[in-house]
């Protein structure tokens, strides 16, 4: 993952690569920040396989620490602030994370854990060289740990590697033509996977990063105000979300014609929420888009573009499997059912997680 970044750091070095707020950072200047990071994580004796949370607000110190993980070698856990106290116990807990990156506001939130505390804020990055650090990683080594929400039982630490993600855009590359001039925004949680389509997604492609403020993602009307402000082309939503959206903005006069996709993941989509949308932009001017995944299939399996014919004849919003992946409907002995039969629908190929973390008999259950 950072290697791809790293090449677009050298190809793009003095575009935007992320902006909170009144800040932002250069793709050289996250790259020779993360890399000082990285230097000191390596000073510590990280190593491939190693798993470090961060438990940090949002802010450039969120994407540098992420980075700087992976450019380490180790694998970030991410942990929201905003999760319940025993939530957080628990992903420290099981996770049995070496470090914990947080920052100074946060250092006296964070629950009592075997996990060494750093803050990033207040780290002194600059004694460390910004020059590439080499960590042996590769491929097959592991690149993230995402805990599941727990509604069906215990949270679930989910294992997904650096080939994951990479095949997860190579595999969507046909679909979308994202490049530098794209501005995307990181309105998901971190800890949530399908901020990992919108981190990664903006900063593959040379795009600038929009990191939403938690309070103006709980905003739709400041979120709006966001959207044109920044000339946001790439919009991620859930359906819920986006429908407070297309509210507030078929009152504005300012439309939100810098978007060119709105891509929707995370629930179910219900087409008669877009009506006054289509009613106000033509079906391809943005292009609306739904995806299907879950975390252990690494955010998206499905693909379906959307018009305004879709609203009038709503159908299946599932669409076609991503061109690495592979669909089958089984029933509760794992055997394909004839056409027409209800069963459940069980995802194969490169985008499956490794499985869940401490969690063997699980996986062998889930993972077949």
């Amino acid at each position: 993952i950072h290697q791809v970044f790293e090449e677009q750091a050298k190809k793009t070095p003095n575009n935007i690569a992320i902006v909170y707020e009144d800040k932002n950072l250069t793709y050289k200047q996250l790259n020779e920040k993360s890399n000082a990071l990285a230097h000191y994580l390596l000073s510590k004796k990280v190593k491939p396989g190693d798993l470090i949370a961060i438990y940090v607000n949002r802010s450039l110190e969120m994407i540098i620490g992420l980075l700087g993980i992976l450019k380490s070698g180790a694998a970030y856990v991410s942990i929201d602030p905003s999760y319940p106290k025993n939530r957080i116990e628990y992903i420290l807990s099981d996770s049995k994370a070496s470090l914990a990156l947080t920052q100074e506001e946060l250092k006296d939130t964070l629950p009592q854990s075997n996990s060494e505390i750093v803050c990033i804020d207040t780290l002194d990055l600059g004694s460390q060289s910004t020059k590439k650090p080499l960590s042996n990683v590769n491929s097959s080594n592991l690149a993230y740990v995402i805990y599941t929400s727990g509604t069906t039982g215990t949270p679930k630490g989910v294992l997904i590697g650096h080939d994951n993600v990479n095949r997860l855009f190579k595999a969507t590359n046909t679909k979308f033509d994202f490049n530098e001039n794209d501005v995307w925004t990181q309105f998901h949680s971190f800890a949530f996977d399908f901020s990992v389509w919108e981190i990664w997604g903006a900063l593959f492609y040379g795009g600038k990063l929009v990191i939403v403020s938690y309070l103006t993602s709980r905003s739709s009307e400041e979120f709006h105000d966001l959207l044109i402000k920044e000339k946001v082309t790439v919009l991620n939503q859930t359906p819920s979300a986006f429908k407070q959206i297309i509210q507030i903005d078929k009152n504005k006069e300012n439309p939100l014609s810098s978007l060119r996709y709105v891509i929707f993941g995370g629930e179910k989509l219900e087409m008669e929420i877009l009506s006054p949308w289509y009613d106000k932009y033509q079906s391809d001017t943005p292009l609306i888009i739904n995806m299907y995944g879950i975390t252990e299939t690494t955010v998206h399996v499905t693909h379906k573009v959307l018009s305004k014919e879709d609203v009038q004849k709503p159908e299946s919003t599932l669409g076609s499997l991503l061109p690495d992946l592979s669909g089958y409907i089984l029933d509760k002995n794992n055997t394909l059912v004839p056409k027409g039969v209800a069963g459940e629908l069980h995802i194969s190929g490169d985008g499956l997680a490794r499985g869940y973390l401490n969690k063997e008999e699980l996986t062998k259950e889930k993972f077949i």
